[in-house]
């Protein structure tokens, strides 16, 4: 089973020697939150340069604040500066509230944004040249004005509704999501996603899952519930968020997060498997009094699942 991580640490140091046991421990990928020590980017070059074959992907940079060609040229840098294969940039357009209230932007249109915008980013990560005419986007990049990536940088959508990830099948690698649990992913993402990817000529789609995991006895899964209910509560706030808890049969982010004993865990994350993930990233969050036990249980559930990966 592919599983993956949270990537994000309080300082850089710390960051480094996660990625090192991360990759030591079997995982196959961190993903790094868009606020992550202020720029990702950075962040996973360092991680990247201490490491050797774990894939460092953003979940999500927003796509709002930065324009595609400005993302594509800090891609390639930090690509360049990894020095080795294994950048994933995951990108999505987040959410009215931020959009609006924090940067003072129009989120009026983020179908249309989006499917611009990775209309633009996608070629650019491959290197190539591109002209595009679009009602949000006007771009005129050749020659010495377009990156050069030192390899095609994989993108992915952080999709969560039918147009983004027709966009994200049509256009990109695949999709990155967060609160969409086995239904969700069985029932819309995965046809959704590989029917347009299907439709266009191109590869199977990457499916990167993302949840809150906890593993807990059986005594301590309402308390798990309850602490998930707490901690995510914000997810459950958001439109994007609702439609796919919606997906999902469920209402609140504590009842798509994966909790239960060993077994049980394990085969919910098998779950998302057979409902169509290629990739688990799993987000520990830590439940009780004894937070550094319950997050050494978690990470030892992850890592006994982790190793031997395709």
């Amino acid at each position: 089973m592919r599983i993956g991580l949270p990537g994000d640490a309080s300082n850089v140091d710390k960051l480094i020697d996660y990625a090192r046991r991360s990759e030591a421990d079997g995982f196959t990928s961190l993903w790094f939150p868009g606020s992550s020590g202020g720029d990702p980017l950075v962040a996973m070059a360092l991680a990247g340069r201490a490491t050797e074959h774990i894939e460092l992907g953003t979940a999500v940079l927003q796509t709002y604040p930065t324009h595609p060609v400005n993302l594509a040229w800090r891609a390639a840098a930090a690509a360049t500066a990894m020095g080795r294969p294994g950048l994933t940039l995951g990108v999505g357009p987040s959410h009215q509230p931020v959009v609006e209230d924090a940067y003072g932007l129009s989120y009026q249109h983020p179908g249309r944004h989006t499917d611009e915008y990775v209309q633009v980013l996608a070629p650019l990560l491959r290197g190539e040249d591109v002209r595009f005419d679009g009602d949000d986007f006007r771009i005129r990049m050749t020659g010495d004005r377009t990156p050069t990536p030192p390899g095609e940088i994989p993108l992915l959508v952080s999709a969560l509704a039918p147009r983004l990830l027709r966009v994200a099948g049509t256009y990109a690698d695949g999709t990155v999501t967060w609160m969409a649990n086995a239904k969700a992913v069985e029932d819309l993402i995965a046809p959704c996603i590989t029917a347009a990817a299907t439709a266009t000529g191109r590869p199977a789609p990457r499916i990167v899952v993302g949840l809150p995991v906890a593993v807990v006895d059986a005594a301590d899964t309402t308390l798990a519930r309850q602490t998930a209910g707490r901690l995510f509560a914000a997810y459950g706030t958001l439109p994007n968020y609702q439609r796919v808890l919606a997906a999902g049969g469920v209402s609140d982010p504590a009842d798509a997060a994966i909790v239960g004993d060993e077994a049980e865990v394990a085969a919910q994350l098998e779950a998302l498997v057979t409902a169509g993930a290629t990739d688990v990233w799993a987000a520990p969050f830590t439940v009780g009094e004894d937070r550094s036990g319950s997050r050494a249980r978690t990470r030892a559930l992850l890592k006994e699942l982790a190793p031997g990966v395709a």
